[in-house]
């Protein structure tokens, strides 16, 4: 099939090729990483394996015809390179074990055609974040800790492949003239790079993995993230077309919730999502994804995420959802809440409700809007309903810790009520955080007649009246 496949060796070479050492010196360990990180208990692959990796994937250039493998399916194509890489391994004399050969093969077909070092990470729904410095360092958070693996890249030129590779399947480039880069993989897992000369010690890639299995608000519930009766709240604000904020620090949870909240949206509503990077996973039928596009080599063409928001409102939408507000693209969002698009969703970096609206105010005054700061407080109230205050606790959990509506102003200072809210209580003998949900009280909030036009002002007053939710441990 491939024209350079008999050039992998001569008989005579082969019986000149001393053999290799084995491949897995290095028995299955625990070692410390930095700042008391533990490695996964994965198997650490020695100097030799890599060594003798190199050799094979050399070997493998030189035997095959990368456009003819290229018309291959991927199946056909990574059975065509086990077979080549079977031959070299026999060729070359190799000791080594079925299950570490079975091991080479893998890694050299992920090298390939995948990832790489990386097609094992990402193959895990466990793992949350996974975080490359340089080719040496791999770091991955799983249960909300961070933990250092085993895993490597042959060299940074190697990453440097892989973290291309990654941005171009979305029309997005990374190199020296352009360093950093932000993309996704193909199931909407966000990615960044940052590669040299501003990451000194090599490409440092960071991918925040989205779980196959799409969470639902029940599973936040099941988690502790909220309780049952604050879940039935957040169901209601979902479906009745309160206007949402999802504030929180990074890694708190802001898009996984934006992502239940939208659950609940009528499926016969017209849903336009804009995002920096395609990662929101809507079930609803109508819904028009957009995607903000960066400036080419001359530094032209860039579409920012306001030229979608304002683009939004002459595609007759009925709700639109801005995965993450941190721009003058605020404003526009504003205006469509205040316009007939009631329902609409973002998500803002804020550590509580309070800060999330000066944080609105002070990127729209960045802006350029000449507009005074009293008439950006009233469209704030008149166009924001509810703020969610997710937070990531110092054990790694994740909370809901505030559902806050914004009610008015008095002078100056925008009033804000709180429905619910999270308490922290202590923690148990694992360093795990203990608390509960509770109703501040209020069982009529303002969107009580927005709720009844619904039908649903029985349940929210249930659920409010009861809303002290049991222990989460």
């Amino acid at each position: 099939m491939f024209g350079k496949r008999t050039a992998v060796e001569s008989p005579a070479e082969r019986r000149q090729e001393p053999a290799k050492a084995p491949l897995s010196a290095t028995p299955s360990v625990d070692v410390k990483g930095e700042a008391g990180t533990q490695v996964k208990p994965d198997r650490i692959k020695s100097d030799d394996y890599y060594s003798n990796k190199s050799t094979i994937f050399g070997a493998l250039v030189e035997a095959i015809d990368m456009a003819q493998l290229a018309r291959l399916d991927p199946l056909s194509a990574r059975k065509e390179i086990r077979d080549i890489i079977k031959e070299i391994i026999a060729i070359k004399s190799f000791v080594m074990s079925i299950a570490e050969q079975e091991e080479m093969l893998e890694d050299i077909c992920n090298d390939v055609l995948g990832y790489g070092p990386l097609e094992p990470l990402l193959a895990r729904d466990d793992i949350a974040d996974i975080m490359v410095n340089g080719a040496e360092r791999t770091f991955i958070e799983v249960g909300g800790k961070i933990q250092l693996t085993g895993i490597r890249f042959r060299d940074n030129a190697q990453l440097m492949n892989i973290c291309q590779r990654i941005v171009s399947q979305v029309g997005r480039r990374v190199d020296e003239s352009s360093p950093i880069c932000d993309a996704r993989l193909l199931d909407g897992s966000r990615v960044n790079v940052i590669a040299p000369p501003l990451a000194i010690d090599g490409p440092a890639l960071t991918i925040r993995k989205f779980k196959k299995d799409k969470l639902t608000l029940d599973q936040l519930v099941r988690f502790g993230a909220i309780s049952p009766e604050g879940g039935e709240v957040l169901k209601i604000i979902g479906r009745v077309r309160c206007n949402v904020v999802i504030s929180g620090g990074t890694g708190s949870g802001k898009t996984t919730l934006l992502n239940c909240l939208t659950n609940y949206i009528d499926r016969d509503e017209r849903v336009i999502t804009c995002e920096d990077a395609a990662e929101l996973q809507l079930q609803q039928p109508h819904v028009v994804r957009l995607e903000t596009r960066p400036p080419n080599l001359e530094g032209q063409g860039a579409i920012t995420m306001r030229d979608l928001v304002k683009n939004c409102l002459r595609m007759r939408p009925e709700r639109i959802i801005v995965g993450e507000v941190r721009g003058p693209e605020a404003f526009d969002l504003l205006q469509a809440m205040n316009t007939g698009h009631d329902g609409s969703m973002g998500t803002i970096h804020a550590n509580t409700p309070r800060e999330a609206l000066s944080r609105i105010e002070s990127m729209i005054s960045m802006g350029g809007f000449t507009l005074p700061s009293k008439t950006v407080r009233e469209m704030m109230i008149s166009s924001i309903d509810i703020i969610i205050q997710a937070a990531r606790l110092r054990d790694g959990s994740r909370r809901i810790t505030h559902v806050t509506e914004v009610v008015g102003s008095e002078g100056d200072v925008i009033t804000l009520q709180d429905l619910l809210l999270y308490e922290m209580i202590g923690e148990d003998s694992n360093g795990r955080i203990i608390g509960r949900h509770r109703s501040t009280g209020i069982v009529r909030p303002r969107f009580w007649e927005r709720a009844r036009s619904y039908g649903e002002e029985a349940r929210l007053a249930q659920a409010l009246e009861s809303a002290e939710g049991p222990d989460s441990q």
